[in-house]
């Protein structure tokens, strides 16, 4: 299941790609399935473990070519290893609510992003997210592992982008459906996995994940725009400005001032 728009990240065969809190890795072999050579990063073990355990067997399969997979890694988002426009995308998704210095996050996702790179970033959507802190307390906990630590609005995020020198592009909201399945969770408790309400509602995502049936691409299309879990922001890193021209036979000021008169040599 992705969140993110893949057709708007613009991938060319060959680009470097970093997945910052890649998770289980399902936006990474996206990014590999698409020609590009991937990178995933995450704070937990038994991620990281999972994710070059699956690369592995893709490989194997021959569903990819050894090439396209860079590494997995523990790392920290805060402190990211990797030199200064390193990469041509970065993606995370569904991470910066978990870490208390988000802002720290986003300039370092900023610094290993190549000038004219593109920039994705998921978050949970304000709405779906209120209703789930308010039911229950268990869901978003900050002192247990995992805890959510904030909501964002859409504003703030783009401030946070924009300060941090992004461009935004586009932004839209994703998985409508699966707001009232953590509305349902919530209610019954977030560990309540065996809860009957629970399954049956898991069960039609499964459903709707594998199938893919018209009936819920059409139901998606209706709610993902208005209670969709999940909020996802589109951003370019600028590229540096053109120097100015240090030609002495035609000075930069020359030239404005020539072309401004309709002369042309």
């Amino acid at each position: 299941m992705l969140t993110i728009r893949f057709d708007r990240l613009d991938l060319q065969p060959g680009d470097r790609v970093l997945d910052v809190g890649a998770g289980f890795g399902r936006h990474a072999f996206e990014v590999a399935r698409r020609g590009a050579r991937i990178v995933a990063l995450d704070y937990g073990e038994a991620e990281v473990v999972s994710t070059r355990s699956t690369v592995a067997a893709m490989v194997e399969a021959g569903e990819i070519p050894a090439d396209r997979f860079g590494g997995a890694l523990r790392g920290d988002a805060t402190c990211l290893p990797f030199p200064d426009s390193s990469f041509d995308v970065v993606i995370t998704s569904e991470v910066l609510e978990h870490i208390q210095d988000d802002v720290a996050a986003i300039a370092e996702m900023y610094r290993v992003l190549k000038p004219g790179g593109i920039f994705a970033v998921t978050v949970p959507s304000w709405l779906p997210e209120v209703i789930n802190w308010r039911l229950s307390s268990e869901y978003h906990a900050p002192a247990s592992p995992g805890g959510h630590l904030r909501i964002y609005s859409a504003t703030e995020l783009s401030a946070k982008l924009r300060a941090a020198g992004l461009r935004i592009e586009s932004r839209h909201r994703a998985h409508g459906l699966h707001s009232p399945y953590w509305w349902l969770k919530c209610a019954v408790g977030p560990s309540r996995d065996d809860h009957p309400w629970v399954k049956r509602y898991r069960s039609l995502l499964e459903w709707d994940i594998i199938s893919q049936p018209r009936v819920t691409k059409a139901a998606e299309q209706i709610l993902g725009p208005v209670i969709g879990k999940s909020i996802v922001f589109y951003s370019r890193k600028p590229l540096p400005p053109m120097p100015a021209s240090t030609d002495p036979a035609c000075p930069s000021s020359t030239r404005t001032v020539a072309s401004q008169n309709g002369i042309h040599g």
